[in-house]
């Protein structure tokens, strides 16, 4: 796949993947802004409901009021005494009525009395007297019925008049704390809205908000406040009387009404998202490796090539008799057989090291053995080769602590690929210096040079399989790009770390990090 259509892939991807993601935020918000809307409908329809019922409350007063032709609160107590007693061992009828209001209770009372005098001398008889009695005291309180009837007609046709001497009190008179408290909790219960709330009755006069009565822990702060005017339907107008009301837990309770909805989308894009990431990681990597790999081929086929070619020369230069064959040239074109022979199985060995590595098939045999004399005897072995090319090896065993648990022929392996790194890369006669110490509990082992050296953003990738860091069109060192990656796995199967410091035409030094036995 080419580069410029790879860049168009991506681009429209990210173009939909965008698209999609707007439309489900689109979504989300409509869904949320729709059940909040509700929500806000159904608590100003409560509020309404309740300076309804504050209003037709006080028409009841008002009605009653007028039946009794008294206000809350007052005493109303009337006597009639149809036959006053005249001192002359007369009989008497007394009537009594009495009525009180404080404004939450009322009470009406009405009472006949009949008393008769004992004394022979009435001028009645008994049954006479009774059947006389009876027959005026039922007159009587059938006037008195009618005449109540009469009054409660007319009060009831001007009722509006206490209406209008209510509505002069003050709000705290016109509204019983403990009955707004009552309908308030009715009207949210009845509505399904189980949520805590806080309310108050606030009066608004001179523009300034006075709270009149409430929840004594009434404080919104920020918190979203409903409020409904109050006695909107005054004979005499509106006063600014305002009943407020808000919900500490109004947030939580909408996320959890409309999450049903939102949380399930919501993950659904958070995979979609991770999915799309993951992709055009996958192709980039798929694509570095591509061109990792056919590095690789063309230097294994360069590095296969010319041993080949060698080989192949030799054994013609044998067969067609272009040389004498004699006992010193047979010898020496043997050795070059030989070599190139050995070299191109340890190319072999190499490819096939790996791939058994990668598969998990690598054994290791653990065992204690001490690196201060590994490194000893790596030295020595790698100092004629540093001779060779007018270099120097320096070898400083300060670990005090050097002994570990590995692979003794594996960690070997690792240092001869250091060294070997070493002096390919060091453009004149190369300085090696090997150290070990211990460092914070640990056996350091450090190899240091004056090569060519690394730049800092090829640091994180050179411990990767095939990789080679660009030389532009220079190939005078060759490789596969498999030693760092073979380092890397042996460090991290030793549970070991491996740092590297490295500058353009400074250097690289590499530090490996072992764990020491008993730590």
């Amino acid at each position: 796949m080419s580069q410029k259509t790879l860049i168009s892939i991506i681009v429209l991807l990210v173009f939909v993947l965008t698209g999609l993601i707007l439309i489900q935020t689109k979504m989300i918000k409509t869904a949320s802004d729709i059940r909040e809307e509700q929500f806000n409908q159904i608590v100003r329809n409560l509020l309404y409901d309740v300076s309804e019922h504050l209003d037709k409350n006080e028409q009841t007063i008002a009605r009653n009021s007028a039946r009794l032709n008294r206000l809350p609160g007052s005493v109303l107590s009337e006597k009639f005494n149809i036959f006053p007693n005249d001192g002359k061992n007369s009989g008497a009828i007394s009537i009594s009525s009495q009525y009180f209001d404080n404004g939450v209770i009322s009470e009406y009372r009405e009472e006949i009395k009949l008393s008769v005098p004992e004394s022979s001398d009435s001028k009645l008889g008994g049954d006479e007297l009774n059947e006389s009695t009876l027959l005026g005291i039922e007159s009587l309180v059938d006037l008195r019925n009618l005449e109540q009837r009469r009054k409660r007609w007319l009060n009831d046709i001007n009722w509006y008049n206490y209406k209008v001497l209510l509505e002069e009190r003050p709000i705290r008179e016109r509204i019983d704390s403990l009955f707004l408290n009552d309908i308030l909790a009715f009207a949210f219960n009845e509505s399904g809205i189980g949520l805590e709330y806080k309310y108050a009755v606030k009066n608004s006069n001179l523009g300034k908000d006075k709270v009149i009565m409430g929840d004594p822990d009434y404080d919104p702060g920020r918190q979203k406040v409903y409020n409904q005017p109050l006695f909107q339907k005054d004979l005499n107008g509106a006063k600014p009387n305002y009943l407020y009301v808000y919900f500490p837990k109004r947030r939580g309770y909408l996320l959890k009404e409309t999450g049903f909805t939102i949380i399930p989308t919501v993950i659904l894009t958070g995979f979609l998202i991770a999915i799309f990431v993951y992709t055009i990681m996958v192709i980039f990597k798929q694509k570095k490796l591509s061109i990792i790999k056919n590095d690789f081929i063309n230097n294994m086929t360069h590095e296969l090539k010319t041993p080949i070619s060698t080989i192949s020369l030799a054994s013609q230069m044998l067969s067609d008799g272009t040389i004498a064959n004699t006992p010193q040239t047979i010898e020496h074109v043997s050795k070059v057989i030989n070599q190139e022979s050995k070299r191109l199985g340890f190319q072999v060995e190499k490819v096939l090291q790996m791939a058994v590595f990668n598969e998990g098939r690598l054994k290791f045999k653990f065992k204690e053995f001490d690196i201060n004399k590994m490194i000893e005897t790596v030295s020595s072995n790698f100092e004629l080769r540093v001779k060779n090319k007018n270099g120097t090896l320096t070898t400083e065993t300060l670990a005090e602590r050097s002994i570990i648990n590995g692979d003794e022929v594996h960690i070997t392996n690792v240092i001869f690929n250091l060294l070997d790194n070493a002096v390919k890369y060091s453009k004149n006669s190369p300085r090696i210096k090997i150290t070990t110490g211990n460092k914070n509990g640990e056996l350091m082992v450090s190899v240091a040079d004056n090569g060519i050296g690394i730049s800092k953003e090829h640091h994180a990738q050179i411990f990767d399989r095939f990789y080679r860091v660009p030389t532009g069109n220079v190939h005078d060192v060759k490789g596969f790009g498999l030693g760092l990656s073979y380092v890397k796995k042996i460090v991290d199967s030793h549970n070991a770390q491996i740092k590297v410091e490295s500058a353009v035409n400074k250097g690289t030094k590499f530090t490996i990090l072992f764990p020491l036995i008993n730590n």
